[in-house]
């Protein structure tokens, strides 16, 4: 199977690799310069290899070190998220840790900013935040 995409979708990139069986392939439309090497792609799934256009291939390095982003947070800012992944309130952690509350939404503001979490109607950052600290 040979995926010709607009972008890299990492999901959809991933779920293709995951069985390692080969003879798969993931290109971006835009960067498919010639017929030459379009058809070699396809020649090489054929035979059962695997075609990854580079820049896939360095969104989903990036992408698969799941600890990266959290080993930005300074020590404190993961003591917040730690407490913030109990289920606990701004309130409940300024009191845990001993800080305002003040403090507590400045850290949890660079938290969302170093884990690439921006404001959305659609996404709670806080549960993004706590399921990237769960992961690393």
């Amino acid at each position: 199977m040979l995926v010709l995409s607009q972008s890299v979708e990492q999901l959809y990139a991933r779920e293709l690799l995951a069985d390692q069986a080969g003879g798969v392939g993931y290109l971006l439309k835009d960067r498919v310069f010639s017929d030459e090497a379009f058809t070699a792609a396809i020649c090489s799934v054929a035979a059962g290899g695997t075609v990854l256009d580079p820049e896939a291939v360095q969104k989903l390095m990036v992408r698969n070190s799941r600890t990266e982003p959290v080993a930005r947070l300074t020590p404190r800012e993961r003591e917040v998220l730690a407490v913030m992944a109990e289920g606990r309130s701004n309130a409940a952690i300024a009191q845990r840790l001993f800080m305002t509350e003040k403090a507590v939404s400045k850290h949890a503001a660079g938290i969302f900013g170093k884990l690439g979490l921006v404001p959305s109607n659609d996404d709670d950052r806080r549960i993004l935040a706590v399921l990237a600290y769960l992961e690393s």
